[in-house]
């Protein structure tokens, strides 16, 4: 008998190996034709949204079909409208003053890293992503999403079979175990980690590059001058999406004591119940497991299956389930990231206590994450925007849609980065941009220093300043046009210059042998 271990240690290096024979020839396609792939990729996830949904929630029991449905929605059409036009490959930027050119280089093999609570829309927006910027990427699935992400990947394996490019781009692990996941992340080339606290940190501790986004446990304040119909319509419609699986979905409710009683009686005209006594002890213990971590349990489920769990009677039409909360830390479970129908509420005075309050909550669990405001006063919220420890404010928007892009303009993405406070690479919502680097080629701007003699006809010349007009660097990327390479590929040619100074280098010349060493490794 063979260790289970064993065999998903070896499925992940034969994995790797595939996708690394496959990755450098599908890098050398055109921009063009990897647009093609990556179109038909997302339509054919976008065709079959509604059933891998539905085979997301028999897996894991997590979440509504539905709502499901929407992020699938999201992760293929919306992805692929805001990457269509990027440019991913080949020559990117041309700069004729600072006389530098950018051309795009993909890491590689991606691991990707899936969680159990958004398994299907996660692999499908991860795969473009990935293949846009000229990669290949290998999944491990959470074990309880296995199927739903093994379905998933074969969806997109038979567009690229159908685009005449190799299906091992995009794979995924069968047999899912902890050293399996291990061995995949030592091997490949960059890691993408979406998941709990433990994988992100297994991620960053392997020893491969990695992007790994942190928990959000999400404050949502709603200041005296908010709508307070429009803020709580928002906030019910973000924490209920697909039963709150999503990380920056609301996990308590900030506001003042000159409108709680408002806020809270609409909170309960929208379906929010507030829990007392005996019915708040019961869903406190079934909250957690003894570690302190969620309970699987009550996970994505809505509020009458928690109820039902914890054994109490709440009325029919029940949504939220909520708690007033005084304090801030473990031996306050509504304080913490509540993955669910539940949600925390807390009254303070005014928007400075509030900024306090908001930073602790942010501190429990969710710093560099994001967080929600509710008002009109644009002083407050630039003072919030000021000094949060977040990397995305969603301002007078439902916290879960704003976030991954879907009512705000922010990228749309299922991977959210916390950045340095967080304990991530990234503040970005992970685009391809992430996914590769940048090579520079960068041309003498006929400058003279100290390393080199100076010819008598430049002794004028001060030393290290050059006698070109004076350089800008270009961006990264550019999201507009189009560029190829590889057999087909434009040249890299170099920026336009005036004649050669006499006496100095042959600029065209130089050109010539660089586009010819660039050949030879493009």
């Amino acid at each position: 008998m063979v260790d289970k271990d064993l065999l998903s240690i070896q499925e992940a290096r034969a994995l790797v190996r595939a996708a690394r024979k496959a990755q450098p020839e599908f890098a050398q396609l055109s921009q063009e034709r990897v647009d093609e792939v990556v179109k038909a990729v997302a339509e054919a996830a976008a065709a079959q949204a509604e059933v891998l949904a539905n085979l997301a929630v028999e897996d894991t029991g997590f979440g509504r079909p539905q709502d499901k449905k929407i992020k699938n929605i999201l992760a293929s059409e919306k992805v692929y409208a805001c990457i269509k036009d990027m440019k991913t490959i080949g020559v990117l930027h041309s700069d004729p003053v600072s006389k530098v050119v950018e051309i795009a280089v993909p890491v590689g093999v991606i691991a990707g890293i899936v969680p159990s609570t958004n398994p299907t829309s996660t692999v499908i927006y991860k795969s473009l992503i990935a293949l846009k910027s000229g990669n290949a990427i290998v999944f491990t699935p959470h074990p309880s999403a296995r199927n739903c992400i093994a379905k998933t990947v074969e969806v997109i394996q038979g567009a690229l079979r159908g685009c005449h490019v190799s299906p091992d781009l995009v794979s995924s692990i069968s047999m899912p175990t902890i050293e399996g996941t291990n061995e995949l992340m030592k091997v490949s080339d960059l890691i993408l980690a979406t998941g709990g606290p433990g994988i992100v940190k297994a991620a960053y501790s392997s020893g491969t590059p990695a992007l790994g986004v942190g928990a959000g446990n999400v404050p949502a304040y709603i200041e005296r001058s908010a709508d307070i119909e429009d803020a709580v319509s928002k906030i019910m419609s973000s924490k209920t999406f697909d039963n709150g699986t999503i990380c920056a979905s609301e996990q308590s409710i900030v506001t003042e004591s000159c409108i709680a009683d408002k806020v809270r009686a609409t909170l309960e005209a929208q379906g929010g119940y507030f829990l007392t006594g005996e019915k708040l002890e019961k869903v406190k213990r079934v909250m957690e497991r003894g570690n302190g971590s969620m309970n699987p349990a009550i996970v994505g489920r809505d509020a009458l299956s928690i109820a039902h769990v914890a054994g109490i009677d709440v009325p029919a039409g029940t949504r939220l389930l909520i708690s007033d909360e005084k304090g801030v830390g473990p031996k306050y479970p509504f304080s913490k990231e509540k993955l669910t129908a539940l949600l925390g509420f807390y009254v303070v005075e005014d928007w400075h206590e509030a900024c306090e309050l908001c930073t602790a909550l942010l501190h429990n669990g969710g710093v560099g994450h994001s967080l929600a405001i509710h008002s009109r006063n644009e002083e407050v919220i630039r003072e919030f925007g000021l000094k949060k420890p977040v990397s995305r404010m969603l301002v007078n928007t439902p916290s879960t849609q704003g976030a991954v892009g879907i009512s705000t303009g922010l990228f749309p993405s299922f991977t959210l980065g916390c950045g340095a406070v967080g304990g991530s690479a990234t503040s970005d919502n992970v685009t391809p941009l992430n996914l590769m680097n940048v090579r520079r080629v960068a041309y003498d701007l006929n400058s003279q220093c100290g390393c080199c003699a100076a010819p008598a006809h430049h002794a004028t010349a001060a030393c290290g300043v050059s006698t070109a007009p004076a350089a800008h660097y270009p961006p990264s990327a550019s999201v507009a046009g189009s560029c190829c390479h590889g057999a087909n590929h434009d040249a890299v040619v170099a920026p336009q210059t005036a004649a050669p100074v006499a006496g100095g280098p042959d600029i065209n010349a130089v050109t010539e042998m660089i586009v010819a060493e660039l050949k030879k490794v493009l």
